[in-house]
């Protein structure tokens, strides 16, 4: 698939060999996210959904020097200036961040340089996170006087627990790639020049497993982590079911038995 663009180019997107690559794209502010930054995501994100050529997708930022260093903060005076405004910002970005939150497909984030407040928030509701070395984490909220939503902080909980939690929220300082690795942030770090092999590797084997294997696993850790009145346990099963019905599991056990790699076709 040509490559498309959202958010006036801030949001590149590009399809190859059943790989979804969605790029952050204003690195003269450190991939920093607008508003519209946030609603072009979505648009992407929906695109990848429907096409059943697309088995996962990689989320990154444009350049070497960030993932997403965070809010685009030179929108803070005009969009969040007060609660109330802060709420208006909330509505707006709402969809982008139910979007990924809800994406059926695997997404992988991978991270280069900065990976700032919220940018650690999407990186955090990705599936896998993989960064290069030198990378730098944190959530500076202590440090501007906010506080960041249920959801994020129950993903950064849920990923470190929250003796760690307290520490980065509390102390708002950054912390490098090999503690982001330690303290259970991220699932891997490797030299930077390497990042790009591992993605590939990672992503070349998610596209030859089973779509539907997928989608019911990646549900079944959401609901894990969801309260107990919140979880959809009927719809998982029915994911789980649907394996089991599957002419991809038939393939799967007969490759299995052939000695030889599936051929997945997602039904």
């Amino acid at each position: 698939m040509a490559g498309m663009d959202f958010a006036e180019g801030k949001i590149l997107a590009d399809i190859t060999d059943g790989v979804g690559r969605i790029t952050f794209n204003q690195p003269e502010k450190r991939n920093a996210m607008s508003v519209a930054m946030w609603g072009g995501m979505e648009q992407a994100l929906d695109l990848f959904e429907k096409d059943d050529a697309v088995r996962c997708v990689v989320l990154t930022g444009a350049g070497d020097k960030a993932f997403v260093s965070g809010a685009d903060i030179s929108q803070f005076d005009k969009l969040r200036s007060d609660a109330d405004a802060q709420r208006e910002y909330s509505r707006q970005t709402e969809g982008g961040r139910r979007r990924l939150a809800t994406f059926p497909k695997p997404v992988i984030a991978e991270i280069r340089g900065f990976c700032m407040g919220g940018g650690l928030g999407i990186a955090m509701s990705c599936d896998i996170r993989l960064a290069a070395e030198g990378s730098q984490f944190g959530i500076p909220a202590a440090k501007l006087g906010i506080a960041y939503g249920f959801d994020m902080v129950r993903h950064l909980v849920s990923l470190v627990g929250p003796a760690h939690a307290h520490m980065i929220l509390m102390t708002g300082e950054r912390f490098d790639a090999k503690e982001a690795e330690r303290v259970g942030l991220v699932n891997k770090v490797v030299p930077a020049d390497a990042l790009a092999g591992e993605i590939a590797a990672l992503t070349a084997t998610l596209a030859r497993n089973a779509p539907l294997s997928l989608y019911a696993n990646k549900r079944t850790v959401q609901a894990v982590l969801q309260d107990r009145a919140d979880r959809d346990i009927a719809a998982r099963n029915a994911a789980m079911a649907a394996c089991f019905d599957s002419a991809d599991y038939q393939e799967g056990r007969r490759a299995f038995l052939e000695k030889r790699k599936p051929a997945f076709a997602g039904r």
